[in-house]
């Protein structure tokens, strides 16, 4: 089995957005607009915004079942206040309930949070417990900058985060790392700000004693870890000067690097320096990137052609692509196993 760790709902129907836009206008007047204010969406509308995107690229590329969530840009956790984000995020969320519910062998579900700037995190537990108990969900977006690229918030090491991750502690599901939206002019969305999160996070991770206090937190680091990669050894540096832990010790045991890097040499790159165990297959299919490579002829995020161009054996590429993200997604892995044979095990290395 191929399984997508990232994707997102890109092509909601547009009765989403509209709803948004009812939301967004709203609060000129100062007014909270109700859930029961959305439009009706039909079974139907979607299907249709399913088959002749993410689904028919599934088909196409050979890939089974997508991890998905609402879309990353739209989550604009810095719009209006706590609970503007709690209507908007409980209207995306039972979307892609729906979503999982039309396709559950080709989907399952991933919360956004109804984080605010000025909203406890504990608030996005109840939001999380809702999704994973009642909705069958196996996982969440987390944002470390809910104030859309000006990093208001205390870093994701701080207590301030602790009521969160104790629920998924609980829960026991892992956290995209995920930004969303820039309204700071410097920082291009998926260009820049996407990109200098993922870095950032796992700086602050590498500067925290995160994981003692809570050892099987997991997280992944989305779009091949941003910087890190590229940079492993400054950061290997670093940990060395800061008197850390070497980092296959202090991080590699709960953090995660997906395959959202487009093009063959960051592919390579990634494989070589983050073990094997610490990546899961991901595309972002329908996402920032969506347009074909002139240099070879095929879409740039169609990450399972970089990979199917490498060496690797079969353990190697059954980790990857499915075993990983068992591991990192228990709630994933009971899913797939419920009434079936217990999995077969990774070919030995």
């Amino acid at each position: 089995m191929i399984i997508d760790c990232h994707g997102h709902y890109t092509t909601a129907p547009a009765e989403l957005q509209k709803f948004r836009d009812l939301q967004i206008a709203g609060l000129e007047n100062h007014l909270d607009v109700a859930l029961t204010e959305q439009k009706p969406i039909s079974d139907d509308q979607i299907r249709q915004s399913l088959e002749n995107a993410q689904l028919k690229l599934q088909r196409a590329r050979g890939t089974d079942l997508t991890i998905f969530s609402p879309r990353a840009s739209a989550m604009a956790h810095h719009i209006g206040n706590e609970t503007t984000s709690r209507r908007w995020t409980q209207a995306c969320n039972d979307l892609i309930h729906r979503v999982c519910g039309l396709y559950p062998d080709n989907f399952v579900g991933v919360c956004q949070l109804p984080q605010s700037p000025a909203a406890a995190p504990a608030m996005s537990a109840f939001e999380l417990e809702r999704c994973v108990k009642e909705l069958g969900f196996i996982g969440c977006n987390l944002n470390p900058d809910p104030s859309g690229g000006y990093w208001t918030s205390p870093p994701l090491t701080d207590r301030h985060w602790y009521p969160l991750y104790e629920k998924m502690v609980e829960l026991d599901v892992p956290a995209m790392v995920h930004v969303s939206s820039s309204c700071n002019p410097n920082f291009h969305a998926t260009g820049a700000h996407y990109i200098n999160a993922d870095t950032t996070a796992f700086m602050q991770f590498l500067t925290s004693d995160l994981f003692k206090d809570f050892p099987t937190l997991r997280f992944i680091i989305p779009h091949g870890g941003g910087a890190v990669p590229y940079h492993w050894g400054r950061y290997r540096g670093l940990a060395q000067d800061l008197k850390r832990p070497p980092l296959e010790e202090l991080l590699l045991k709960n953090v995660f690097f997906d395959t959202c890097v487009y093009h063959l040499p960051g592919i390579e790159l990634l494989l070589k320096v983050i073990p094997v165990e610490n990546i899961l297959f991901g595309s972002e299919m329908v996402g920032a990137v969506r347009g074909v490579d002139p240099q070879t002829g095929q879409y740039f995020d169609d990450t399972k052609r970089y990979l199917e161009a490498l060496n690797l054996s079969d353990a190697e590429r059954y980790k990857i692509f499915e075993g990983n993200a068992r591991a990192v997604y228990p709630r994933l892995a009971a899913k797939l196993d419920k009434g079936r044979a217990p999995a077969a095990a990774a070919p030995e290395r």
